[in-house]
């Protein structure tokens, strides 16, 4: 690794800096932007909500490295968490480099790849857990820390021009039931100075510590074992540890498990295949279950967010085949209830109460620990790495900045502040936004990659808030009506208060518009605009709605 004086080394967040999920992660090293070799980690997405109809999936627009593909020299997947490897399979194509990943994360790759169809053939590196590897001018040492998914990793990626150590998702626990405990302290696993810390915000507003999977163990046997009727818990399916510890629960509580929910069967089959897991033996099937005693039966399911297709969800609106809830169940909701999923899940549980059934929630017991860093394991992070520069990411700007004071306050040189889209160079020199780039965003809609600019997806929401209005007109020669305008609208009421039919109003008006040789050209697309815009303004005059108008003239 050769230091050249004209390189530079930089950071550029493409996701996930400034919001929550969506991750996506530049480093470059290079004389200059267009000349750098780039290592990419991480590949992420976010959800959609009800103010982008149609839109589940979003990611971040990666047309900044698409340009520059052939100075990509690899990709890196910290861990399979889907903020951090769900768009991977769906941009992957743009890029065509080589993917480096530990075994589980390896496998959920592989699964992903397999559902949309994309050959990884000779591309899919698979890396040992705190093993080192060279990428480009990147030479990596992993370093496994605790998360509510098997196998996350750090990266302490070295280059010429310093060490960088990028946290992707962690927490301390000394006693996280699935993989290997923090270490407590990095100085004794990693001793070079460290230029940079790039680290999760997630939780740096919260004081205190997470707290340890193994007492939410502890604390759900309690809980079940007060409880005479069926039990159903759900939670994250990617959180392995969780998983085995209701397993755990069956057990110690004389229940027998039953797995509801696809990708609950899948998460516990990838596990089992990369050798976690392996004292989960005994799982009913719903047809097992229906033969067993109430109290002998817990339900692991699916939709901890109140997914409509979700297994809760759906056993909850007694539409999940084999499956029943009955008055007196108690359903425990063992997991944090993300923003944006409260309307859903407090219509779930309202639901539940209305069907007499026991709701638990980690408000009402200690049951859920979060993956991510509160103030105090931030601290002990800081303290150990002991960075020149702090740059805080994985998280919405009020994060970002009160980690950046902390920062500042536990002594760091160079804390730092930005945002997706700027380039910070770390060395050489003192930290600088050097530019900017475009980051955008990238919707999956029905089967294809739309801008978040699209004209289609903002005609779908003006259609949503507004309603469609369309109108057939059929022209003589002399561009008269030759018979009255065919009118129909959806999603917006014509009728005021004093029952006057507003379209056969709007009826006259065209007629009148018609009578009106100013109105009247050669060209249909004047015509079409013209009427458009009349009809928009009676429109909104007699309704304040602006639907959408779609004007359709026949000539005959």
């Amino acid at each position: 690794m050769t230091k050249n004086n004209n390189n530079q080394l930089v950071f550029l967040p493409l996701g996930g800096t400034g919001e929550i999920g969506m991750n996506m992660n530049l480093y470059g090293y290079g004389p200059d932007i267009e000349d750098m070799e780039w290592l990419l980690v991480d590949v992420g997405i976010t959800f959609g909500d009800d103010s982008l109809p149609g839109i589940d999936v979003i990611m971040a627009d990666h047309s900044f490295i698409v340009e520059r593909r052939d100075n990509l020299a690899g990709i890196f997947i910290t861990h399979a968490h889907e903020d951090h490897v769900g768009a991977l399979a769906y941009l992957w194509p743009d890029l065509q480099c080589q993917i480096y990943a530990t075994p589980f994360t390896a496998c959920i790759i592989k699964l992903k790849f397999e559902e949309r169809g994309v050959d990884l053939e000779g591309f899919l590196n698979i890396v040992d857990l705190d093993s080192s590897l060279d990428i480009g001018a990147f030479n990596i040492q992993l370093s496994t820390l605790a998360h509510s998914i098997p196998e996350p990793n750090s990266l302490f990626i070295k280059t010429a021009l310093g060490t960088i150590y990028h946290t992707g998702d962690w927490k301390i626990d000394h006693k996280p039931l699935v993989g290997t405990p923090n270490p407590k302290n990095f100085n004794e696993k990693y001793k070079d100075k460290i230029l940079a810390m790039v680290c999760d915000s997630t939780n740096v507003l919260t004081k205190g510590r997470s707290g340890s999977e193994s007492m939410v163990r502890d604390n759900l046997v309690k809980v079940i074992e007060g409880i005479d009727n069926k039990v159903f818990v759900t939670s994250f399916a990617s959180n392995v540890a969780r998983l085995e510890t209701v397993a755990y629960a069956a057990k110690k509580t004389n229940r027998h498990l039953v797995v509801v929910g696809r990708s609950m069967h899948r998460m516990i089959s990838v596990a089992r295949e990369v050798g976690i897991l392996k004292d989960i033996n005994i799982i009913l099937s719903e047809k097992e279950a229906s033969k067993k005693k109430k109290h002998e039966l817990l339900y692991l399911c699916t939709g901890s967010q109140g997914e409509p297709r979700g297994a809760m969800m759906r056993i909850a609106n007694n539409d999940f085949h084999g499956v029943e809830i009955d008055k007196d169940d108690t359903v425990i909701f063992s997991s944090k209830i993300i923003p944006g999923n409260e309307k859903k899940l407090y219509g779930m549980f309202n639901k539940l109460s209305e069907m007499n059934v026991n709701v638990i929630t980690e408000y009402d017991s200690d049951i859920h620990v979060s993956g991510h860093p509160c103030e105090d394991e931030v601290t002990d992070m800081y303290n150990w790495i002991d960075p020149e520069i702090s740059v805080p990411v994985h998280g919405e700007h009020r994060h970002l900045k009160r980690h950046s004071e902390l920062a500042k306050e536990l002594g760091v040189k160079h804390p730092t502040l930005i945002m997706n889209g700027d380039i910070l160079r770390l060395a050489p020199g003192e930290p600088e936004v050097i530019d900017q780039c475009i980051a955008g965003r990238l919707y999956f809609d029905g089967n294809k990659l739309v801008a978040s600019d699209s004209y289609h997806l903002s005609e779908r929401i003006r259609m949503s808030h507004n309603g469609t209005l369309n109108i057939t007109c059929v022209l003589d020669k002399k561009l008269k009506l030759k018979s009255p305008p065919v009118i129909s609208c959806n999603g917006v009421d014509l009728y005021d208060d004093e029952d006057d039919d507003v379209i056969d109003s709007l009826e006259e008006e065209i007629y009148n518009f018609f009578d009106n040789s100013n109105n009247l050209s050669k060209k249909d697309q004047k015509i079409n605009k013209k009427l458009e815009s009349f009809t928009k303004n009676f429109i909104f005059k007699r309704t304040r709605k602006k639907p959408l108008t779609n004007i359709h003239l026949v000539h005959i």
